[in-house]
C-alpha cells in the first residue's frame, strides 16, 4: 500500500473517508467536501433524505420511518452502496458531470494503518462505483504527513499522530515509508463517552453526543490546564424527571474523567518511541563499489563462499556438468573415497550423496569400471 508522491501526483480526485467526517479534494477546485459521515434514510421508500451536517442534526430526533446511519465505522466503509450514493450526493451533479468528462478517472482514497483486505476492497469499491478507473490507495498516517507539509521523503526520522473519531494513530516516517506505527482503538467517540458517563453519573444529566460540543469549545485552548475557565454551563435532559435543565460543570472534574482515555493514548505515543530505539540501525544489503560493480555489505562470509573457491573453483564448470550427468545414471559407487579428482571437487562445490548442494542429493554414481574417467560404461 506504499505509494509514490509522484502516483499522487497524477489522481484527479482524493477521497478520505472518516469515521466522523468525509472530505474530498479536486484537482483544481482544491476541498470542495468538508462534511459529517451521515447519512438519513427512508425505510419505507428507500429514499435519501439527507446528508452530512443537516443528517448529523437529526440524530435522535427523527420519526420511526427515518433512519440515521453511518456509512463508515473505524475508517473502514460498512455500507458501499450508501457510502456511494452519499458521496453522490455530497459532490453534486455540477461537479459528478465536470469529473465524468475525464476518461481515465485516477482517485486516492485514505485507508487506516494495518488495514485488512476486506476493508482495502470496500474503498476501491466505493470509488470505482463513482466512475473512478483506478484507485490509489495510501496510509492515512502517509496522506496526513504529506497535508502537513512534512519532510516526508528525508532520510530523517518525522513522526505524526492522527486523532480520529474512532482510532488514534501514531507512526515515525522516514524515507517516504513508515518506520514503526501504533493504532489505539481511543479517538474522540471514547472522550465524548467518558465525558457523558461523567454528567450521567454525578449530576445525573442525560443528552446526546453531538450536545457535548460547548463543552469541547470551553476545554480548547488552555481549557485542559489550570490556567483554563473553572466551570461551563450544560444543558441537558435529567435522568430521574426527563425534564430539560442545565447544570454548571467543573472542568477540573472533566479533565479528571478524560484521563483515561488521554492515558491509553500517551501509552501508544511512548510504546512507538520504544520501538524506534530498539530498532537495529539497518540490514546488510548490496552496495556499489567504485568500479560499478555490486557488493556484499559487510554482514559476514556467505554460506557457500568456502565451496566456491581453491579446488572447486577450478573445476566448477566440470562440477557443473558431473551434476547434470548424474542425474541420468543409474548406479550407485560403494565407495566415495576413490572419486577422481573431478568427483573431489565437486564433493567441495555442494557434496555428494545424501547431504550438500539439493541437486546432488538425487545424483547417482556412475563413473565406468574400465576408464574411470567418464560417466558411460566402455
Amino acid at each position: 500500500m506504499t505509494v509514490r508522491l509522484e502516483q499522487l501526483r497524477r489522481c484527479h480526485i482524493a477521497v478520505d473517508l472518516g469515521a466522523a467526517r468525509t472530505r474530498v479534494y479536486v484537482k483544481g477546485c482544491g476541498l470542495v467536501v468538508d462534511e459529517p459521515s451521515v447519512a438519513a434514510v427512508n425505510t419505507r421508500s428507500g429514499a435519501l433524505i439527507a446528508v452530512g451536517a443537516f443528517a448529523e442534526q437529526m440524530t435522535g430526533r427523527t420519526p420511526d420511518y427515518i433512519r440515521v446511519v453511518r456509512p463508515v465505522s473505524g475508517g473502514t466503509v460498512v455500507d458501499i452502496e450508501m457510502a456511494q450514493r452519499m458521496l453522490r450526493h455530497l459532490l453534486g451533479d455540477k461537479l459528478r458531470r465536470q469529473l465524468r468528462r475525464k476518461p481515465r478517472l485516477r482517485a486516492a482514497a485514505c485507508t487506516p494503518h494495518d488495514s485488512d483486505p476486506l476493508a482495502q476492497r470496500a474503498a476501491v469499491e466505493t470509488l470505482i462505483g463513482l466512475g473512478a478507473r483506478r484507485v490509489e490507495l495510501v496510509d492515512t498516517l502517509i496522506a496526513a504527513a504529506v497535508g502537513c507539509g512534512l519532510p516526508v521523503e528525508k532520510p530523517s526520522a518525522t513522526m505524526i499522530m492522527v486523532c480520529g473519531a474512532a482510532a488514534t494513530q501514531v507512526a515515525v516516517l522516514s524515507l517516504g515509508s513508515i518506520v514503526t506505527a501504533e493504532r489505539m482503538p481511543v479517538g474522540g467517540n471514547a472522550i465524548d463517552h467518558a465525558v457523558l458517563q461523567y454528567l450521567r453519573q454525578n449530576h445525573q444529566l442525560m443528552l446526546p453526543s453531538q450536545s457535548v460540543r460547548p463543552l469541547h469549545l470551553a476545554l480548547r485552548g488552555n481549557g485542559l490546564t489550570s490556567g483554563g475557565p473553572v466551570s461551563t454551563e450544560i444543558h441537558g435532559r435529567d435522568v430521574v424527571t426527563g425534564l430539560a435543565r442545565s447544570v454548571q460543570v467543573d472542568t477540573a472534574a472533566v479533565r479528571q474523567a478524560i484521563h483515561a482515555p488521554l492515558t491509553t493514548v500517551l501509552d501508544g505515543l511512548g510504546k512507538v518511541l520504544r520501538d524506534c530505539a530498539a530498532r537495529p540501525g539497518g540490514r546488510p544489503g548490496r552496495v556499489r563499489d567504485h568500479d560499478g560493480r555490486r557488493q556484499r555489505a559487510a554482514a559476514g562470509p556467505r554460506p557457500d563462499a568456502a565451496g566456491r573457491d581453491g579446488h572447486a573453483g577450478a573445476h566448477r564448470g566440470t562440477a557443473r556438468r558431473l551434476l547434470r550427468a548424474r542425474s541420468r545414471g543409474d548406479a550407485r559407487r560403494k565407495d566415495p573415497a576413490d572419486d577422481p579428482p573431478a568427483d573431489q571437487a565437486l564433493s567441495a562445490y555442494g557434496g555428494t550423496g545424501g547431504t550438500g548442494h539439493p541437486w546432488t542429493r538425487r545424483a547417482a554414481h556412475a563413473w565406468c569400471p574400465g576408464c574411470r574417467c567418464c560417466w558411460r560404461p566402455c
